[in-house]
Order: C-alpha cells, then structure tokens, then sequence
C-alpha cells in the first residue's frame, strides 16, 4: 500500500560561485510510504522521510577563472558521510559541461556559459549505493540557471535609417523611429534597458530617448539651402549609467521639396531675331522661368498676357525642360513689319495654399520679336503673259514686255532671261535689263501656233570671295639670330630671347610653344624656357665656356603653332663664344669662330685651301702652255725661227724662266711703253747689269738691237707684272747678220758633219722622232 503525505515547504540556503543567493523555496516530494515488515518480525507502517535535497541552481556567464567554477551541491540525507553513498549527474551538459563530485555532491563547471547561447540547463541527479550502484534515491531533475551580466551591447539590426520629412516642416515632426535590441536578459538588472541619445544631428533634430523616434528640432529648414542631414543615434544600456554599453546608428534625413518657391525669370527683357522666311508653326524663341523647386512643384505655365503680336505667335510649354516655347501662328514679312512685342508670364501650376502669404506664385518678363530680312526672290507683276505675234514679223520685232520687281527693301536690279529648255530653237530673245521680247528667227504658224517659253528674273547682286586661312604653314625664327656667349657667362644666364612669326593668321590669333628637340634636352650647356608669350629664352645651364676649346654651339630650337593640324619647325640658333668684358661686352670672337660657322673643322679648312691653290696653279699653268705655240719637227720655211730664245743658264725664277717674249717687239723698234712704278724695292740696275763687252765684232746694226735690248731690261725693272728682278732674262738677235752665224741644224745637213745623235734615243719619248730623223744609220738622215 503506497500513501503520499504532503511535506510543507522548507528554504535552503545554498551557497554557489562564492556568494550567497537568496533562501528559495523548495518543494519536498512526497514521501513514499512502505511496509517494513521485512526482515524486521512485525508490520507496521513506517513513514521513512525523503531527504533528498535539490535546488534550481545560478551559475554566473562568462566566468573567465582558471579554476572550475563551483555551481552547487547536492547533499541526501542517506548519505552518513561514510561514503557509501554515490551522485551521479545526467542530462544537458552533464560530463562536458558540468562534473559532479561522487562522493561530495558538489558540482561544478568546466567551461565558460554564455546565457545568450542558452539560458538554463536540465539535469537529473542520482544517488546510488557505492558498492552496488542500486538507487538509493530515486532520481530528480533540476535547472541550472546562467545568470546574465552585462556583456552585450545594444545593435540597430535595422540600422543605417534613411528618412524623408517635407521641408519647412513645423517642430516636432516624427521623421523615423530607430530601435535598438540588447541581448542581455531583460528581466534581470539593467542590463538590456536602453536609452536614446542624439550624438550629430543636433540643434535639427532630436530623439525621444525611451522610444528613439527622431524629430524635427528646428522649423523652416529650407531644402533650396540643405537638402540632407546625416544624424548618428546612440543606444545605451544600464539605463544610460557610467559603465554601460552602448551602440551607434546612422539616420540619413532627406527634406523633401514643397511648392515654397514662386517662379522667377532671369531677365526682364529679351530679344529674339526671326527670319521672315521662317514656316509657320515653327519655335521662333525659347524663354524659361527659373523655380528651385523640384518635381511637380517646378511644372510651369506660360501665356501671353500683353502686346501686338497676340494673333501671331502663341507659348507653349516645353514638358521636359519647362520652358516657353513661342512657336509662330502666321507667316512673317519683312517689308509689313519688322518687329513685334510680346509680354509672357509664367506661373506654377501646382501651388500649395501654405505660402500664398508670401506672394504671388508668377512672374512676366518683355519678349522683343525682331524679324530679319530674307532675299526674296523677284515676283512678276502677272503670272501668266500672253502676246501676239504675226508669223510674217520680221527678226527682231517686239512682241511684247515682262516685268518683275524685287519685294525685299533693297529693291536690286532685275536681269531677264529665257529659260532655254522652253525655247530650244532660240525662236525668241529678251532683253536682259527691260525685259522687252522679240523674235530672233522667222515664225511659222503652220509649223508651230503656240510657243509657251519661261521668262527667269534674278536679282543682280555682286559676290565677295574671300579664301579662308588653313594651317598650312609652320611658324620659324622671327630673324636670323647672332647669339653672343661670353666666356664669362654664369650658369642661369639668358643669352639670348628668341620669338617667331607664322604667315597663316588664325582668328584667335598666333600661339607658340617653344622647346628643344629630343636630341639636344639633355644637351649640359643650354636650357630653354618658354615665356608663355609668343617668345622664349635661352639659358646657359653651366659656366666656364672657352673660346679655344669650342667657339660655336648649335642649339636646335622646336617651334609648334595651336592651329589645326598642328605644325612644327625645328631651328637652328647658332652660339659664338666670345671673350667680353666685365660689362658683358663682346671683345673679340676669333677667326676660327667664324670658319666652324660654315660647319667645318680647322682641317678640314687648311684642306679646302690646299686644293684650291693647287687648282689656280694647275690653271696658270695650262693658260700658260696654251699661249706658246708648238713647234713643229719639220721647219716651214715661211715661217721665222727667231721668234723665241729662253736662256736657261741663270739662278732664280723658276716657272718665270719659261715666259716667252714675242721678237715683233724687237722688230718694231718704234714702240714706246709707259714706265710704271713697281711695287716692291727696285735694285741697284748698274750694279747688277753692267754690259760686257761681246766677244765677237758685231756688225754696225748690233748697237741699235743692244740698246733696245737694254731698254727693255731696265724696263722689266719697274715693271710691277714682271718676274723677281733675281730672273736674268737674255735678249739676243740670231740671224744672218750675227756673228756666230746660224745656229739651225737645218744647215747642217747640207755639211759633212761626223755628228752622232744616237743619244737622243736615250732622251725619253719626247725625243724619239729626233732619234729617228737624227740617230741610226745616214740612210735615215734627211
């Protein structure tokens, strides 16, 4: 027979972590009663008291400690302390979580809890019999409960926020509600409850800190100023005390346009220009009113309200850009009128009754229509011409008169012509500047009744032709530059401003950029910078130049114009170095400076002139053999041999022992020679010439040849073209009146002379037909 008594309550105070939580109520299960009639020799009943204690035990999270961290004890009432008795742990977390002590009950944890992962633990506890492991107790359940601690910090799972409130919005006005969550437990302490705090957004908006819904804090806020707020909203925990935790979202409020603007035009005035041949319904002018609102609250609508070209032109409005569209109603004429006035207003079409009060919601403006002329062409004055014509009418009879005129105000000329695809046998012709029609061939009517010609009117006008300017030249050196480098000169110093001229003419005018080329940029010794005028100077980039070691730099200068193709001349600026003054002022260049102008070595100089020498006396010679006539190997006997006698027993001379003279001077005894006056030191006559008795009687006409022959002599003396007065130059007379007879071999062959002349052979080429004629055997003589 099993009872159940209802045990009352009774507290416990358990001590757990190191502290001691409140006395909890707990709960005893009823007692089993049994029958112990067992073993015992009497049955009665026997009420044995359950002491099996057990508790909802606390464990605080994230216990960090070295050591387990003690959770509580289980203790029954069976167990004397003799250690018979045996706890065992089951359940959730039992051995990998939480270990029990066997013989003390005390339990404890082995790892670090986190209530956020899970909040309590269901366990069943067991004691046992050591030996036999047989219940002693029946097994209980209990929870082991994680105590929170503040370790989460409130998140925004919704955050950033973007908002939107209409401008000009009144205080107060609920923009968005932000709304943080903490993961601590709620129902213990503090440590979920959040406040709300503003960090940036303020003085605008505010945040209600137990609801976080964000306001207006500010009225009038303009969108047309600050369209956008950026607002940083921060959560705290433990109800906004030191040493919560808190978190941070980002609100993004933008204002949203109201109709709080009135349309408003730029100008009070404008002024179109519209041709007269412009097609009706065409956009003759755009105007748009300017609104800095937005959307539907910028729509527009415009109307003329005033002025005298009402039935003329109306507006329309542009859906997409809101703008004014005057479009033309009736076709324009120039001579009629030539302008009209328009008076447009614009005004929203959306207005909102809240800012009435600020004005009217329109504007007008003045819109001057002026129309241009256009070249009309000529009208006749009836469309159709109908004449009459005999076919007896001579060529040439009038048949009648057209006329145009020109209904522009310029009233031009009018020229006349048939159109000759309408006549094509020229039956007609028309006067080009009255328009009168006669006949240019006979008519038949038989043959042709009607003839229907065009009559052409043009207005006569003159054309202006002007060629327009292409790049088609590339700009160069203003002027040929002479650049002087002193040797002076320091590093830095401009040598010298170079500027350019181009022959096209663009509109806008010449720009030039001006650079070295590649070759020469990372040259040592210059530097050029642009003065961004049209012009640019030349630096030196060192000092210490030496006229001897280089008297001439070339400095190739890149020239490129702004038009289009763009077009490019490289230049060359030639650099002499020369010595100056302390004042910088040139001195002296040296010769050699100007030989390497022409781009040529010293070498290569001396060379040139090596030739050229050579060359002149190259040409001497050639005149000089070209004036001395050959003689020839067989004698004429018209011909006189004693034209030419050259002595060539002197010192001196050289070439100029060879120059001939001419006898027809010894034959002519009558001629007279001016004397000139020689240029260099004329010597001593008489001590160098003193004549020597001959040594042969000469004949009585030898003193008329001697004395001419000694004229001559002085007068080569002071003749500046004569050969050095150290050349002795012998004038002798050879003939049948000189004492030593004649010299020629011709007679000698009329002699028995024993004469060898084999010799000659052995005289060279030159001598070979002397060698034939004189040499060999006498078989061979002449």
């Amino acid at each position: 027979v099993k009872s159940f008594h209802s045990v009352p309550l009774r507290h416990w105070e358990l001590s757990c972590c190191g502290m001691t939580l409140n006395s909890v109520p707990l709960r005893r299960v009823p007692h089993k009663i049994q029958k112990a009639g067992a073993g015992l020799g009497s049955r009665t009943h026997h009420r044995q008291r359950r002491s099996w204690v057990w508790n909802q035990f606390f464990v605080l999270e994230e216990y960090t400690g070295d050591d387990p961290l003690y959770v509580g004890k289980l203790h029954s009432d069976v167990d004397k302390g003799e250690g018979k008795v045996k706890y065992v742990l089951s359940g959730e977390g039992a051995s990998s979580i939480f270990t029990i002590d066997e013989n003390t009950g005390d339990i404890h944890a082995i790892k670090r809890l986190d209530r956020e992962e899970q909040a309590y633990y269901t366990l069943r506890a067991q004691a046992v019999d050591h030996d036999t492991s047989r219940p002693v107790e029946p097994e209980s359940e209990f929870v082991i409960k994680v105590q929170d601690i503040n370790d989460n910090e409130p998140k925004f799972l919704d955050g950033p926020y973007n908002a939107r409130v209409p401008e000009m919005s009144p205080v107060g006005t609920s923009v968005v509600q932000v709304v943080a969550t903490d993961a601590d437990d709620p129902t213990y302490g503090n440590s979920a409850r959040v406040i709300y705090s503003i960090l940036e957004g303020q003085p605008y908006f505010s945040v209600d800190p137990k609801t976080g819904v964000v306001r207006t804090a500010l009225p009038n806020m303009d969108r047309e100023a600050r369209d956008q707020y950026l607002l940083v909203i921060q959560a705290k925990d433990m109800v906004g005390q030191m040493g919560g935790l808190s978190g941070t979202t980002s609100v993004t409020v933008t204002l949203s346009d109201v109709n709080d603007n009135p349309p408003r035009f730029s100008r009070k005035s404008y002024q179109f220009s519209v041709p007269e041949s412009l097609p009706v319904a065409s956009v003759v002018a755009r105007i748009k009113a300017l609104d800095s609102d937005v959307g539907p609250n910028a729509e527009m609508e415009y109307r003329i309200i005033d002025g005298d070209g009402l039935g003329m032109f109306r507006v329309l409005v542009d859906k997409d850009t809101q703008e004014g569209l005057i479009t033309l109603q009736k076709a324009l004429d120039f001579e009629t009128k030539a302008g009209y006035s328009l008076r447009i207003e614009a005004s929203n079409k959306n207005i909102d009754p809240r800012f009435l009060s600020q004005g009217s919601f329109s504007d007008t403006a003045s819109v001057r229509l002026i129309v241009e002329n256009v070249d009309e062409a000529p009208v006749f004055s009836s469309p159709v011409s109908k004449m009459v014509v005999s076919e007896a009418a001579k060529v040439g009879t009038v048949i009648g008169t057209v006329s145009a005129n020109d209904p522009d105000a310029t009233n031009s000329p009018i020229r006349y012509s048939i159109d000759r695809n309408t006549d094509l046998e020229r039956f007609f012709n028309i006067e080009a500047t009255t328009g009168v029609i006669s006949t240019a061939k006979p008519l038949d009517r038989e043959v042709n009744a009607i003839h229907n010609i065009t009559i052409l009117a043009i207005e006569s006008r003159s054309a202006i032709i002007t060629v327009m300017d292409i790049n088609d030249n590339a700009p160069v050196f203003a002027i040929e530059y002479e650049t002087i480098l002193c040797e002076n000169a320091i590093p830095g110093q401009v040598i010298e401003t170079i500027s350019a001229v181009d022959k096209d003419e663009p509109p806008s005018g010449h720009r030039f950029v001006f650079s070295l080329t590649a070759e020469a940029a990372g040259n040592m010794n210059f530097t050029l910078r642009d003065n961004k005028d049209n012009t640019a100077s030349i630096l030196t980039k060192r000092g210490g130049f030496q006229r001897r070691k280089q008297s001439m730099y070339r400095l190739p200068v890149l020239i490129r114009d702004s038009g289009s193709p763009v077009l490019s001349s490289t230049n060359t600026l030639s650099i002499r170095v020369c010595e100056c003054d302390s004042n910088g002022d040139r001195q002296s260049c040296g010769t050699e400076a100007f030989m390497l102008s022409a781009g040529l070595s010293t070498g290569a100089l001396i060379a040139i002139l090596a030739c050229i020498l050579t060359l002149l006396v190259l040409v001497l010679l050639i005149v000089t053999m070209r004036r001395r006539k050959k003689e020839p190997l067989i004698l004429d006997e018209d011909r006189d041999v004693r034209e030419n006698i050259v002595r060539y027993d002197d010192e001196g001379g050289g070439e100029e022992d060879t120059e001939a003279f001419d006898m027809v001077a010894l034959r002519n005894l009558n001629v007279v020679r001016d004397n000139k006056a020689r240029r260099d030191v004329t010597p001593e006559v008489t001590a160098l010439y003193t004549p020597r008795p001959p040594p042969y009687k000469a004949a009585t006409n030898n003193g008329i040849f001697r004395e001419f022959i000694w004229d001559r002599l002085k007068e080569a003396d002071v003749d500046p073209s004569a050969p050095p007065y150290d050349s002795l130059q012998t004038y002798a007379f050879e003939g049948s009146g000189s004492v030593a007879e004649s010299l020629s071999s011709l007679e000698s062959l009329s002699t028995d002379s024993e004469h060898n002349y084999d010799y000659l052979s052995d005289w060279g080429p030159r001598f070979r037909k002397l060698a034939d004629l004189y040499g060999q055997s006498d078989s061979n003589r002449l």
